[in-house]
């Protein structure tokens, strides 16, 4: 039939310090293609580039006293709406390297999925995921770039899954669209 069925459907992760920089990001999209060239379907979680999610956490914290409020209040939600953007450079970032490499990929967000999570903004938990959308992508030779570390709670705002978040991305999306595989890398600088 000229049309071969997949050796397999993996997600990969890759955190901050292997998408720390636009080289890095760039080594990374070629560690993907190797996979798809393999003939794999691939889905891809990333973390924000190394210090970014510090830096927005920081700005976070800071904007009240810049206020003139003594108390370290935010609301939880804007919280989140600031930190998770990280991600959201990240994963468009490595969509943009992979596309420029001839491949179809694209960037989801945690919310275009969805990823549904509970209501504890800043540590939420998965609730579900719907990974029918991109098996259906799959099959037409699509490569998934999802931004790691958040979803969206039931009050409809985008929710972050607290410390180590990507990890936990990344094995709820395995889950989700039942990959034969799950690789967490921590550091690819010598891919």
């Amino acid at each position: 039939t000229g049309h071969s069925v997949p050796m397999a459907r993996i997600v990969m992760k890759f955190g901050g310090t292997s998408v720390a920089d636009l080289d890095r990001i760039h080594n990374v999209a070629r560690h993907v293609k190797r996979e798809v060239d393999a003939g794999h379907e691939v889905a891809v979680v990333v973390s924000a580039m190394a210090g970014k999610t510090n830096e927005l956490v920081g700005w976070v914290q800071n904007m009240p006293k810049v206020a003139g409020s003594n108390a370290p209040v935010f609301d939880a939600r804007e919280y989140d709406a600031v930190v998770a953007s990280g991600e959201q450079v990240t994963s468009g970032l490595l969509a943009i390297a992979l596309q420029s490499m001839g491949i179809d990929a694209r960037s989801w967000q945690g919310w275009q999925i969805p990823i549904r999570t509970d209501n504890a903004h800043g540590a939420a938990r998965i609730l579900d995921i719907d990974g029918s959308e991109m098996v259906r992508r799959f099959g037409q030779g699509q490569v998934a770039v999802i931004a790691g570390f958040q979803g969206i709670g039931p009050d409809n705002r985008l929710a972050t899954l607290g410390r180590g978040g990507s990890d936990t991305s990344a094995v709820a999306v395995a889950a989700a669209v039942k990959a034969d595989r799950c690789d967490i890398y921590t550091d690819v600088d010598g891919v």
